[in-house]
């Protein structure tokens, strides 16, 4: 569901994500219809605020959805020993990567963050600096120290790790560039002609050539971390006239070492490293003229994998996700 409840996410992904640490939305039902108020046309999530419309796009793109949860329902889990795990403080819903994986893995689910043996921080705002509950001694917990997942912060991990800058002054910068919210998963962005006045709740980042030899479409790579190590990419593509839109003409999957350097992947460990993201997708833009990658966006609860890529490729993705999970916590 990547065009219509992933927008509640990220690009994985329509309305801000106004969640704060002080009043959080929580998601606690045993049920998933709760999760949403329901309209005449489309539904609202409760958690983010974000509107899905009922069209036949977003029919389809559940219908395919419900397709990988009945594969992922059906399929083994991976050898070896199973294990417990929670999420803290929100509940994953089947329509998250997470729970796909975990599944897969040999994870069971419970509510009882003090007897799981993994504990993974979840919850879709921007901002959620949950303290980790009581846990059971061994107990691996997962993301924790990803708080912040705003564009600022995002930038800013980035520019760490990899030595080089995306923000920009938008009234120091002549030319284009692109102005985002700094909410987790809104897809407001736009391209502005700077210099332009700087308005609040918006980032400014350089407008990244992403665009594809054709000149056509854009290729974002969205790429999934476990540990801090990449273990599969999206290759989606879009029209160029839609770069900020999460709706993608086609995906492919590849390998990291197909895409990525050595170099380019130890920097994006460190990225990972400095976010606090032990689980979560990345969106990593190469620039065409430059060559070099751009880290725009990142999620600890993202999902996926996109609605575009054939069931089997989505299949081999979250099982190799799930071999990269039990090499994680130890099992």
């Amino acid at each position: 569901m990547n065009a219509s409840l992933s927008q509640a996410d990220a690009p994985l992904d329509a309305a801000p994500n106004r969640a704060q640490p002080s009043t959080p939305a929580r998601v606690r039902g045993r049920t998933w219809f709760g999760d949403f108020e329901y309209g005449l046309r489309g539904l609202t999530v409760r958690k983010t605020g974000a509107f899905v419309p009922f069209t036949a796009a977003v029919f389809a793109e559940v219908g395919a959805w419900f397709l990988f949860f009945l594969a992922v329902s059906a399929a083994k889990p991976e050898p070896g020993p199973p294990f417990t795990i929670a999420f803290h403080p929100d509940r994953a819903r089947p329509w998250y990567l997470a729970w796909a994986v975990a599944r897969l893995a040999g994870g069971r689910p419970t509510t009882k963050a003090d007897r799981a043996d993994v504990v993974m921080h979840f919850d879709d705002a921007t901002y959620a600096p949950n303290p980790p509950p009581t846990t059971k001694p061994g107990a691996v917990l997962l993301n924790f120290g990803c708080v912040d997942v705003s564009k600022s912060k995002v930038a800013e991990a980035f520019e760490a790790a990899f030595g080089y800058g995306l923000r920009l002054d938008p009234a120091e910068t002549s030319g284009p560039l692109v102005e985002k919210s700094e909410d987790n998963g809104v897809h407001d962005g736009r391209i502005l002609e700077g210099p332009a006045p700087a308005q609040p709740g918006k980032t400014y980042q350089k407008l990244v050539d992403n665009r594809t030899s054709d000149r056509a479409f854009v290729e974002d790579l969205r790429t999934p971390l476990v540990g801090g190590e990449a273990v599969v990419v999206f290759r989606k593509r879009r029209e160029v006239g839609r770069r900020f839109a999460n709706a993608n003409a086609a995906v492919t999957a590849a390998r990291p070492e197909d895409v990525f350097t050595t170099e380019e992947r130890a920097r994006l460990t460190a990225f990972a490293q400095r976010l606090g993201l032990d689980w979560g997708g990345v969106d990593v833009l190469r620039d065409r003229q430059e060559g070099r990658l751009y880290i725009v966006d990142a999620n600890k609860t993202d999902m996926g994998p996109p609605t575009a890529l054939p069931l089997a490729d989505k299949m081999r993705a979250a099982r190799a996700l799930a071999k990269a999970l039990r090499q994680r916590i130890g099992r």
